[in-house]
């Protein structure tokens, strides 16, 4: 049961790391960093992800066995630790983005112009971030004191601070349909026109 509450968030992160790679690399302009070439953006965030994910999965398989709750606990911690680290170097990178005019992105059928365009699609990413920042540090608070403490027992803190979380992230990536700023450019949009 741990380990599907451990994937929704890192499915929500791979959205957020895509999108912001293809909007520099639709952007066509030649990243001054390398931290801002579009494959480094997705692959370098997205096999952070894994990295941590495993970790997480780790600490749950070994959350089974007699004897070994302390190690289990310290490596859940550690995966839990090592997705703050990246969710917070990704936030940052989605700043700098957000605030250099030469990334654009296609308008959608709700904007205005492109600026506004990005402005949407950089608050969808970001504010999704911040959620699932906001959820990680809920689930080291609930790691870090152990199965019989009081936020691991409490089951109203579960429903706000995960359930709702990842259903507002939802409801935000819904509400924000991310595909129309990419105007068919791209080449998941491609994919998806030839089924």
């Amino acid at each position: 049961m741990t380990l599907f509450l451990l994937l929704p968030p890192n499915a929500l992160a791979l959205l957020n790391y895509k999108t912001l790679g293809e909007t520099v690399r639709l952007s066509n302009t030649q990243p001054r960093h390398f931290w801002l070439k579009p494959r480094f953006v997705t692959w370098f965030f997205f096999t952070s992800d894994v990295f941590s994910f495993l970790l997480q999965a780790g600490g749950v398989a070994l959350s089974t066995r007699d004897g070994m709750r302390e190690v289990a606990k310290k490596t859940i911690l550690c995966g839990l630790a090592v997705q703050l680290l990246f969710f917070g170097a990704f936030f940052l990178i989605a700043m700098y983005v957000r605030n250099c005019a030469y990334y654009v992105v296609a308008k959608g059928p709700h904007d205005v112009d492109g600026i506004q365009a990005k402005a949407r699609l950089m608050r969808t990413i970001l504010s999704t971030t911040l959620l699932l920042y906001g959820r990680s540090v809920y689930r080291v608070i609930e790691f870090a004191g152990g199965y019989g403490s009081k936020v691991y027992g409490t089951e109203w803190m579960f429903y706000a601070f995960d359930t709702v979380i990842i259903m507002i992230c939802f409801a935000v990536y819904i509400q924000s349909y991310l595909g129309h700023h990419f105007n068919g450019r791209s080449a998941i949009a491609v994919r998806l026109r030839r089924l």
